[in-house]
């Protein structure tokens, strides 16, 4: 088996090497002076089952092409099984067309990697589960709700718990973390008026005397994150906090998130942290490295994914 990564998140691909125990494989992944990617693979890795670890995240182009490159590397290099392991697969938030004349970017990255020689893929919370469906190969949707309800438990008393979505798209991912504590849900009702701006509108239960956590997949700009919190206090909540699994903070979301009501967001290092996250106070990272590396072991021998979330 070999372990490969490009330069979207080295220390996620050190973290899963340790897990499993074994090296990263050595190869060069630069630019040119253009910015067009160069790869080369400096260990023979004929009838090896490959992994690459790469998340497509900012900048996600880049990062993408890394992967793409990497994949036919492997290939024409006569690896026996190219696996794609996506911590954070981008694009994702384009999944179907949300307007006249628009694409169904997802599905094209999906047909992207296929077609580069990817023969599996395995990703993490994905942001619709339909996606497993754009791809023609196979495809393993981990879920991250063990990995927060832990942290959960060690870290909050769940007898006084409220999970709440902020948004009835996530009901079902929120739903999945409070069964497994045994919390209540409740419901922020909000709206969109264009893209990257969200108004809350109600919320949908009794906060009121409890302490609030956030579950949500994605947090970009983290305006939903921040407006939710706001709406929650008014509403009673005694605390506010948040569990997202991609923390992708693009510019002005960690001070954002550092100056608003949240007592704490509790992201994944699915996503390489930034210099900003690690200067905002209340941002705390947890480790998906031994979900990952466990996903990666059991795939290599042929054993069951699935049964890690039983």
């Amino acid at each position: 088996m070999k372990l490969v990564t490009g330069n979207s998140n080295r220390a996620l691909a050190e973290a899963v090497a340790s897990y499993l125990e074994l090296p990263l494989t050595d190869c060069t992944v630069k630019r040119f002076a253009d910015k067009e990617v160069y790869v080369e693979v400096h260990e023979n890795v004929r009838g090896e089952d490959a992994f690459i670890l790469q998340s497509t995240s900012f900048p996600a182009n880049d990062n993408l092409m890394e992967l793409l490159i990497l994949t036919d590397a492997l290939r024409r290099s006569s690896a026996r099984r190219i696996t794609a392991v996506l911590p954070y697969f981008g694009y994702a938030r384009q999944d179907r067309k949300s307007a006249p004349r628009t694409p169904i970017s997802a599905k094209l990255v999906a047909n992207l990697i296929a077609g580069a020689g990817v023969n599996r893929v395995i990703t993490l919370d994905l942001h619709a589960a339909q996606i497993q469906g754009f791809f023609d190969i196979p495809t393993d949707n981990l879920y991250s709700a063990p990995v927060m309800t832990r942290d959960i438990e060690q870290n909050y008393d769940t007898n006084n718990l409220m999970i709440v979505s902020p948004d009835v798209g996530g009901v079902a991912r929120a739903r999945a973390i409070a069964q497994r504590i045994g919390a209540d849900l409740a419901i922020v009702d909000k709206r969109r008026p264009r893209a990257g701006v969200s108004e809350v509108m109600n919320i949908i239960g009794d906060v009121s005397g409890h302490s609030c956590l956030l579950i949500d997949d994605i947090v970009d700009s983290g305006g939903t994150l921040v407006n939710a919190a706001e709406a929650l206090i008014k509403a009673g909540a005694k605390e506010v906090s948040a569990y997202i699994t991609h923390g992708v903070l693009s510019e002005g979301a960690s001070a954002r998130i550092a100056g608003s009501k949240l007592k704490e967001l509790v992201i994944t290092d699915s996503i390489e942290q930034t210099e900003a996250q690690r200067n905002a106070g209340n941002i705390r990272r947890v480790s998906i490295a031994p979900l990952i590396g466990e996903a990666i072991a059991r795939t290599a021998s042929e054993q069951s994914v699935s049964s890690l979330f039983d």
